[in-house]
C-alpha cells in the first residue's frame, strides 16, 4: 500500500511562547465549489465521486487555498464504511508524515529563536545519540535528521513502531545504534522516519515539552487549528472523526487504528480540511499568520521568511524515474528533498510537497508559491492512485485552468494493470514451488526464542492443531498484533500469515542451518511487492537465544 503510493509518486513525479490565536476566515463547508470563470465546467463533487468508486475509498476530505483565501474545506463520502456519518470539514484524519512539516516548522522556530543551528551536531543537544558508524554518530547535524541522507535503507527500523510496539520513543532512539546502514553517509536519497523522531525529541529537549505540546501551543493554537491533534487519545470523544479502512482480500474494511505515540516527530497529526487550509495560507505566506499580532504588537510570525526558504531549498537530490506514456507529462525536471517537503516541479512551477500514510490513511499537501495554491487532500483508506489523481486534476484546474486530462482512468488503470501483474507474479510463485518438499527438521526444532540486534525478541511456538496436528505461530514480543501463524512453503521457509489480515504483510520465513543441523539464523522477505515499506523484515536477521549463549 504504502509501497505502491510510493512507487506511483515517484514514477508520476515522481511525501516562541503561546501566541495570540490567529482570527481564520470562516469556511463554508457545505456549498460547492466556485470554480474560476475560465473553467467553470469543474464539479469537484463529481470529481471526488469517480475517485472514491475508482479506488474504493469511503471518504475524501478536500481543501484548497489559493491567493490568500479558502477556496474550498469540505468533505465526501462517510467516516466508516456502512454506516450514515459523512464527511465534513471538520472530520478529523490521521496525516502521518504530513506531520514531518510541523517538527520541520518547529526546528526552524528554535533555529530563529538562537536555541540551535541546522547544522549544529545533534550530539550537541542529544548528548547519547548514536549511530551504527561512530563517524556518523560524530558528523550527523540537526539538518540532517529531516533530509533521508543518513545511509539508512529505505524505512530501516521501522518495525520499532509499525505496527503499534510498546517500545518507547528513548528506547527507539537508543536501539538506532544497532541498525546498519545501507549505503554510506549522505551519498544517497532513502526515506526514513527513525531520524524525525529524534528531531521530535530534540524539539521536547530544548522547549522542555513533549513534542505533542509543543506543537499545540506553538503552532496549533496560534494558527486558529482548533480541532487538530497530536495523539490519538485527544479524539477520544469527538464523534467527528474518520475511521481507518484497509484493503483484506482486495475487498475495503473498515479496520482499527494503529495508536503510534512513541514515533512522534515523524508522525501523529491529526486534522480536517478547515484547519489544514489554516497552515496551508501559513506556510504559503512564509510562516506569517494573517490577521494576528505577537505579544510585542508586531505581526505574528512562526517562523521567520528565511528559515521559509530553507525550508523548500533542495537539501538531498532524488531520483527521477520515467513514468509509463499516460503520465508523461507528470515528469518533473528536478526532484528533491527539502526540510520536511518534497520538492519538484509542474508545469514550470515549484511544488513543496509531502504525503502521508499509516494503517488506513493517506494524505497529501501540496504547495504551488507561484500560483499562490495549496491542496490537501485527506483519506479514510490506503490507496496512493487516489492521490495522485486528485493531486494532478487539482493542480492542473487551479495552477493554469487547462483542459484537463482523465487522470482518474489513466491512474486507475495503471494501478489495476501493475495490481493484476502482482498477483500473476505470486500466483506463479506459489505454482513454481517445490511443493513436495519437507522442512529439513522436525517443528519441534524450529520453536524456540530468536533475537534481531535492533528489534530484540521474536517467539516461535508450537501449538495443537485439530486438522494437521501441530502447527508454529509467530509471534513479535514488541509488537502485539504482529502475530500469525507459519504456513510451510518450501524447504527450509515458511510464510507467515498475520492475523491482522489488514496488514497485507505476509512474509517468506527462511531458516539457515549450521554444519551440525541446527538453525543458524531466521531471514525475512515481504511475499508481496505490494507490501508497506515500513513491514522492513528483510533488515532483521534473527538468531536462537540458545545458540546465541552457547557461543558466548
Amino acid at each position: 500500500m504504502k509501497r505502491i503510493a510510493a512507487a506511483i509518486l515517484i514514477a508520476a513525479a515522481t511525501t516562541t511562547a503561546a501566541a495570540a490565536q490567529a482570527q481564520a476566515p470562516a469556511v463554508n463547508t457545505a456549498t460547492p465549489v466556485v470554480a474560476p470563470a475560465a473553467t467553470s465546467a469543474f464539479d469537484l463533487e463529481q470529481d471526488v465521486t469517480r475517485v472514491m468508486k475508482a479506488f474504493d475509498v469511503p471518504g475524501i476530505a478536500i481543501a484548497v487555498v489559493k491567493d490568500g483565501k479558502v477556496i474550498a474545506a469540505r468533505g465526501f463520502g462517510v467516516r466508516k464504511l456502512g454506516e450514515p456519518a459523512r464527511v465534513d470539514g471538520q472530520t478529523l484524519f490521521e496525516i502521518a508524515s504530513n506531520s514531518k512539516a510541523f517538527t520541520a516548522a518547529a526546528l526552524a522556530m528554535l533555529v530563529d529563536e538562537g536555541k540551535l543551528k541546522w547544522d549544529d551536531p545533534v550530539v550537541k543537544h542529544l548528548p547519547g545519540f548514536q549511530m551504527h558508524d561512530p563517524y556518523v554518530t560524530r558528523e550527523m547535524t540537526v539538518r540532517d535528521l529531516l533530509v533521508h541522507r543518513s545511509g539508512l535503507g529505505l524505512g530501516a527500523g521501522d518495525l520499532l513502531w509499525w505496527p503499534t510496539t510498546n517500545f518507547s520513543t528513548d528506547e527507539i532512539i537508543e536501539r538506532l545504534r544497532y541498525v546498519k546502514p545501507a549505503t554510506s553517509f549522505r551519498s544517497s536519497y532513502a526515506y526514513d522516519n527513525l531520524l524525525y523522531i529524534v528531531a521530535g525529541k530534540i524539539i521536547a529537549q530544548k522547549s522542555g515539552k513533549s513534542w505533542g505540546d509543543t506543537v499545540r501551543e506553538r503552532i496549533l493554537k496560534p494558527v486558529g487549528m482548533k480541532s487538530t491533534t497530536t495523539s490519538l487519545a485527544e479524539n477520544a470523544g469527538n464523534p467527528n472523526t474518520s475511521n481507518a479502512h484497509s484493503k483484506i482480500n482486495d475487498k475495503i474494511a473498515a479496520v482499527k487504528s494503529m495508536p503510534v505515540d512513541n514515533a512522534v516527530g515523524a508522525v501523529g497529526i491529526n486534522t480536517n480540511a478547515e484547519d489544514i487550509a489554516r497552515w496551508m495560507k501559513v506556510l504559503l505566506d512564509g510562516g506569517r499568520v494573517e490577521g494576528s499580532k505577537g505579544a510585542d504588537g508586531k505581526e505574528l510570525r512562526l517562523f521567520s521568511e528565511a528559515q521559509s526558504r530553507e525550508m523548500w531549498t533542495a537539501q538531498t537530490p532524488m531520483k527521477i524515474n520515467t513514468p509509463k506514456p499516460p503520465l508523461a507529462a507528470t515528469k518533473p525536471n528536478f526532484f528533491a528533498y527539502g526540510l520536511g517537503f518534497q520538492l519538484r516541479d509542474y508545469k514550470g512551477q515549484l511544488v513543496a510537497m509531502h504525503g502521508g500514510a499509516l494503517q488506513g490513511f493517506y494524505s497529501r499537501v501540496l504547495l504551488v508559491p507561484e500560483s499562490k495554491l495549496g491542496i490537501a487532500i485527506l483519506t479514510n483508506a490506503e490507496s496512493g492512485g487516489s492521490l495522485n489523481a486528485l493531486q494532478y486534476r487539482l493542480l492542473d484546474q487551479y495552477m493554469t485552468g487547462s483542459a484537463p486530462t482523465d487522470w482518474i482512468k489513466a491512474i486507475a488503470d495503471l494501478e489495476h494493470e501493475a495490481h493484476e501483474k502482482e498477483k500473476a507474479r505470486l500466483k506463479g510463485a506459489s505454482a513454481t514451488r517445490a511443493a513436495a518438499s519437507k522442512p529439513a527438521l522436525a517443528l519441534t526444532a524450529y520453536e524456540g526464542q530468536y533475537e534481531d540486534p535492533w528489534y530484540g525478541a521474536m517467539q516461535i511456538k508450537r501449538i495443537p492443531d485439530n486438522k494437521r496436528g501441530n502447527k508454529l505461530i509467530m509471534s513479535f514480543t514488541r509488537t502485539p498484533d504482529l502475530t500469525g501463524e507459519m504456513e510451510h512453503f518450501q524447504h527450509d521457509t515458511f510464510i507467515v500469515r498475520w492475523k491482522e489480515r489488514n496488514f497485507n504483510a505476509d512474509a517468506y520465513v527462511t531458516f539457515s542451518l549450521d554444519h551440525d543441523g541446527s538453525i543458524e539464523h531466521v531471514k525475512m522477505k515481504a511475499v508481496s511487492t505490494e507490501t508497506d515499506f515500513s513491514y522492513d523484515f528483510h533488515d532483521l536477521l534473527f538468531t536462537p537465544v540458545k545458540a546465541k549463549a552457547a557461543k558466548l
